[in-house]
């Protein structure tokens, strides 16, 4: 008896997804963008080094976050002038180097701002394929086994002005891509088999101005299934927009003001979590179950208040902890948007928290640590340094904490 068509794609996600989750972290802040895994056992105290397993030192310069299927991590990087674009593969379990792979090379890079680099988007991964992307200069697949380069797409014009940093989404059909510059602003979906376009939408944004600057965002996507209905939510500079991922064609919109969007939205408790960026703190809760603008009827609830335009949050129970560029931890009721307390740690922020097993991290740009805990009133753990600071955000599986450092990349595992 034969499943009808329906059931069977159901199915297929379920199966997709469930691969996905299981001791993996395949995408930018994990498979549901919320950069936490409360089954995980690592080290607090970063500081012990009998809980550092691995250290290396990646050559070149990028901003990229770790990816990890089975025993594999990887991330990206790039020469300082941009004229080299590499994939990096470690054995996740000893830090040894399994592939190094020039992915592109660029005769006259454009400017990339000294706060960027021109490795700064994350990859996604899953069995036996990652998808890297470098902006405008080209989005990849590569074989993780062998290293090969399966396709390449480079026809994709986007002035970045300061440099990309968007990543790719990944589901069973396509990949993902945002490419929101000064002078076009799209998404794009490639077939993961082929590379070829599934399809590309313009942006459509009355951005309020002819500045140019003020249309680049730094967003990556978000893909989850709410009331039945598949959507991909990918926020822009000024508004958010929710596409159908096989078609592209647009469900809601909303409003939120803003420029140089880069956290990645979360969605938990039927809602969706997006933070505006600069010139807008502002978070907005938004029902994903509108058409159209929704700006007047579908925000549940939002919030100014110590709002971070780059680090993202995380989500334990009904609690969503944030800490704003400047070092002001603080944890909302989800569901309602209410304060539950705030704490000044100082410090500057670009590198998203992580949460394992209940503790929080967080890691300055100047490579100072903070761990503490994730609960209802504010209880630090532990400090530590490291010899540079933080840009990428880290990655959990099983007993390990994953994090990149501007010159270093660590493995933290409790000693056996």
């Amino acid at each position: 008896m034969r499943l009808p068509l329906f059931v069977s794609c159901c199915l297929a996600l379920l199966s997709w997804n469930t691969l996905s989750l299981a001791a993996n972290w395949p995408e930018f802040r994990g498979s549901d963008g919320t950069g936490t895994d409360m089954s995980a056992h690592v080290p607090t105290d970063l500081g012990n080094p009998e809980n550092l397993a691995w250290k290396v030192k990646p050559h070149g310069r990028g901003w990229s976050s770790p990816v990890i299927w089975g025993d594999q991590l990887w991330i990206t990087t790039a020469t300082e002038d941009g004229k080299r674009q590499s994939a990096l593969c470690y054995d996740r379990n000893t830090g040894e180097l399994l592939h190094d792979i020039l992915v592109f090379e660029n005769v006259e890079p454009d400017f990339c701002h000294p706060t960027n680099t021109y490795a700064s988007c994350t990859p996604a991964i899953e069995e036996g394929r990652i998808y890297v992307h470098f902006g405008k200069y080209g989005t990849a697949c590569l074989d993780t086994n062998t290293g090969e380069k399966l396709w390449e797409r480079r026809d994709f014009p986007c002035d970045h002005f300061r440099g990309p940093a968007s990543s790719p989404v990944i589901d069973e059909e396509n990949v993902y891509v945002p490419l929101d510059g000064f002078d076009l602003q799209y998404v794009i979906a490639l077939n993961k088999k082929s590379g070829e376009l599934t399809w590309k939408k313009d942006r459509n944004i009355d951005y309020g101005t002819d500045n140019g600057d003020r249309y680049k965002a730094y967003g990556t996507g978000l893909i989850f299934t709410h009331q039945g209905r598949r959507q991909l939510v990918v926020p822009s500079a000024t508004a958010t927009i929710a596409y159908d991922p096989p078609t592209g064609n647009e469900l809601w919109r909303v409003r939120h003001g803003g420029m140089n969007s880069a956290i990645r939205p979360v969605y938990k408790h039927g809602l969706v979590y997006i933070l505006a960026g600069e010139g807008q703190s502002k978070l907005v809760a938004v029902d994903p179950s509108g058409s159209g603008d929704v700006t007047l009827t579908n925000i549940v609830w939002q919030s100014g208040k110590v709002v971070p335009q780059r680090p993202g949050p995380v989500f334990v129970d009904d609690w969503m902890f944030m800490i704003d560029d400047a070092g002001v931890a603080s944890c909302l009721d989800a569901k309602t948007g209410d304060t539950v307390w705030h704490k000044r740690i100082g410090g500057n922020y670009w590198a998203s928290l992580v949460c394992a097993g209940g503790f929080i991290y967080a890691f300055t740009d100047n490579g100072h640590a903070t761990i503490f805990k994730a609960v209802d009133d504010y209880e630090e753990v532990s400090q530590a340094d490291f010899d540079s600071g933080f840009q990428a955000s880290g990655a959990v599986v099983d007993d390990s904490l994953y994090l990149r450092s501007v010159d270093g990349l660590y493995c933290f595992r409790s000693p056996k």
